[in-house]
This record gives C-alpha cells, structure tokens and sequence, in this order.
C-alpha cells in the first residue's frame, strides 16, 4: 500500500503532466489567440463562408443546435431555389418558438479550403444570420470553436486549420438593433411632435 505522501507525488505529477504536455495535433487555445479581441464580451462566434464562388456573411456558429440551417432568401440570392427539396419538419426551440421549415438543400461549404458538403435546412422566419452551423457540421469536422477567443479550429491532413470569428460584424448587429426605437418611445415622440405642432 502506497502512503499519503506517494500518492500526492503521483497526483501532482499527473497534473503537471496534463497541464505542460500538449500532443501534437490537438487543438487548444491560449491567452495569446485572444489578443486583439475586444474583452469582456458576449459575442457569438460568426464567420464568413464560401457557397461556390459566392462569400456568406454572418455565419453563426451553433453548438447548441442540432441542425445547420439558412435562411430561403440566401438561397434565393445564391440562384439555388431548384436544389431545395420539399420537406417539411419543425425545429423546437429556434428563436424560443418553434419553425417550420420549407425543405432541405445541400451545399459545399468551404472554410479555410476544406469543402464539406453540408445539409441545412431552410426557412423564411427572421433570424440575425444568413446561416447557423450547429453540431452536425461542427462533430463532423471535428472542430473545436473557442467563443472566448472569437476562433475556431478543426484538424485537416494538412494540420490544424484556424478560422477566425468576426467579432464587429456580431457587436454591429446588436448596436443597430438598440439603436432602433421601441415601440413606446415612437409613440411618446409621435405624441410630443403633435403637441409641438397644435402649440404652433
């Protein structure tokens, strides 16, 4: 039987072990790969891709869903409305409210010059992106996206590839969106414009 002290020995180099010693080929992330990046933050991870020779911006990356999905006026501006196939299915929880989506289409999408053919719904509801990739994109490329550092990063033959996130893009999106008026201060400028003109 081993004592106390052994088995703190064994703990602590165990630990050391996994802290300093980073295989070759694995992905991680270090303060280093947050430089640059506005902090704190909440921003989502949304990058840029490529459909054929056409670049899509504000692409959400989605752990939290289990589908990939982009929106039918997309598609429409891609001119690929003939390659959606009809079906119809409902996603639970999209925009806390549930959407029914207006069919399948697959495409090849290319991040950093690795092209999978990706499958994404379609739908005509109002979301704040063009597209999201959720797990199924994300498990099959074996990514690893890092919110924090605004990056994500997949192995490749080639080694690891990283694609970096947008951050302004994400905060212009919500800066445009608190800049627009409520619905109560339209009405009580509405209201104070009537009064400026009745005085008059």
């Amino acid at each position: 039987m081993r004592s106390d002290d052994e088995e703190d020995k064994s703990f602590n180099c165990l630990r050391e072990t996994t802290r300093d010693y980073v295989p070759e080929g694995s992905i991680s992330f270090n303060d280093e790969d947050a430089e640059g990046i506005i902090q704190p933050h909440n921003n989502a991870l949304v990058i840029s891709i490529l459909i054929f020779k056409s670049q899509v911006k504000r692409i959400l990356i989605d752990p939290g869903s289990s589908a990939n999905i982009i929106r039918w006026r997309v598609v429409e501006q891609l001119g690929l409305l003939d390659q959606i196939i009809l079906a119809a299915r409902v996603l639970s929880g999209f925009n806390i409210t549930s959407e029914t989506t207006k069919g399948e289409i697959s495409l090849p999408v290319n991040i950093a010059g690795t092209i999978p053919q990706t499958v994404f719904y379609v739908i005509e509801g109002d979301m704040k992106y063009n597209a999201s990739l959720g797990k199924p994109w994300i498990h099959s490329m074996r990514a690893v996206p890092s919110i924090l550092h605004q990056m994500l990063r997949f192995p490749t033959s080639k080694g690891i590839k990283t694609v970096h996130g947008e951050q302004s893009a994400e905060r212009e999106i919500f800066a445009v969106e608190a800049a627009l008026p409520t619905q109560k201060e339209s009405f009580v400028k509405a209201a104070e414009s009537t009064k400026v003109k009745d005085a008059k």
